[in-house]
C-alpha cells in the first residue's frame, strides 16, 4: 500500500483539492477551446476531482492512477453520481503502452513533480493525442522541499521556462502559462507555508 491508498479515502474531505482543482478547471476552460464531442485523459486522477468538474465538458474521459484505492474511491462515486462518460482504470503508463484510442486533451494536476523522466512522459503524451490535440499541466512553481519534506526524491517545483522548452521540444506549441492557485500547508504546529500553482495549457503541432 502507497502514501496514496492511505490518504484516499479522506482525500476529497480536504477543501484545498477541491478549490485547487476548480482553480485548474476554470483555467483550462478559460483558456482551451472544449466541446462535448472531445474525449479526454486524466493522469494520476487520485480521486478525479478535476474530471469529475469537467464531465459535461466532454464526450467521454478516461481517468488513471497507480493507486489501489483511489481508483476503488473513483469508482464509487462514478456508481453514486452515475457519470456514464467517465471511466476510472488503475494504469501505470510507465510500464504500460495505451492502446485504447486517442485523446484531444491530456491533463495532469499536481502529478508531475513525481515524475523522474519529464521528457519521455511529454513525448508519451504526444502519441496519445489526435492531431492538434491539448495538454493541460497544473503543478508547482519552484519550493524548497517543504512541501513534501525529508525523503522525497521526485521535483521540487518546476522552473516554467524549462517546462516550456521541454514541450516545444517534444512537439507541443504553449499557449498559456499562468499562476492558478496559491495553496496553504501546515508543515509544523506554528509553520503554515504558502506555495504557488502553475497552469501552462499547450496543443501538439
Amino acid at each position: 500500500m502507497n502514501e496514496f491508498d492511505i490518504k484516499a479515502a479522506e482525500w476529497d474531505l480536504n477543501p484545498v483539492h477541491i478549490e485547487r482543482s476548480e482553480a485548474v478547471v476554470e483555467g483550462i476552460r478559460r483558456n482551451l477551446s472544449l466541446n462535448s464531442d472531445m474525449r479526454a485523459f486524466e493522469f494520476g486522477a487520485g480521486t478525479g476531482i478535476a474530471s469529475f468538474l469537467l464531465r459535461n465538458d466532454f464526450r467521454e474521459i478516461v481517468m488513471i492512477d497507480t493507486s489501489v484505492e483511489m481508483v476503488r474511491i473513483m469508482n464509487e462515486k462514478l456508481k453514486s453520481h452515475g457519470a456514464d462518460n467517465l471511466k476510472a482504470l488503475y494504469f501505470d503508463i510507465d510500464k504500460e503502452e495505451w492502446k485504447d484510442g486517442r485523446f484531444d486533451l491530456i491533463l495532469t494536476q499536481m502529478v508531475l513533480h513525481h515524475v523522474t523522466d519529464i521528457r519521455a512522459l511529454f513525448s508519451k503524451f504526444g502519441n496519445m493525442l489526435n492531431p492538434g490535440g491539448y495538454i493541460a499541466i497544473a503543478d508547482l512553481y519552484p519550493e524548497d522541499g517543504s512541501f513534501h519534506g525529508e525523503g522525497f526524491t521526485g521535483h521540487k517545483g518546476f522552473d516554467t521556462k524549462k517546462l516550456v522548452a521541454d514541450l516545444d521540444e517534444a512537439g507541443f506549441m504553449v499557449i498559456s502559462e499562468e499562476k492558478c492557485f496559491e495553496m496553504k500547508k501546515k508543515i509544523s504546529e506554528n509553520d503554515i507555508r504558502h506555495y504557488d500553482i502553475f497552469l501552462i495549457t499547450a496543443r501538439l503541432k
